[in-house]
């Protein structure tokens, strides 16, 4: 992972109050004060700042915004990832599980682990 996705994830982690984070000082720290939903809320607004930045660098061609906004909404998946202790290089092993598989393929593999989970679970019933 790259020092500067583990630096990053380092600071997102020590901004959760229970780390110590101060919601009167820290944006991050405050928006793990609200919890899942409010930094759920702000992934889907800059999911959707990147979409719009990506649909003007159409037209423009001026790529900027969309690197902006795309920092922005990695950022932000960062804070969703730490509040449910997830990291950066869990992301990456999932990639790399994925690496040389066929997106229908992998798609396929999890409909299937699913489908065996639940009948798993129905056994149990």
């Amino acid at each position: 992972m790259s020092e500067t996705l583990q630096r990053l994830a380092a600071v997102i982690e020590s901004r959760k109050p229970a780390n110590g984070g101060d919601p009167a000082t820290s944006y991050v720290a405050r928006l793990f004060s609200k919890g899942d939903d409010a930094i759920l809320k702000k992934i889907g607004e800059e999911a959707t700042e990147t979409v719009m930045a990506a649909k003007d660098a159409r037209v423009d061609g001026d790529v900027s915004h969309v690197l902006y906004e795309c920092a922005d909404l990695w950022f932000h998946s960062m804070i969703m990832l730490a509040q449910f202790n997830l990291t950066p290089q869990d992301v990456l092993q999932e990639l790399a599980r994925r690496e040389g598989l066929s997106g229908i393929e992998e798609k396929a593999n999890r409909k299937l682990t699913v489908r065996e989970q639940q009948e798993t679970d129905q056994g149990k019933i």
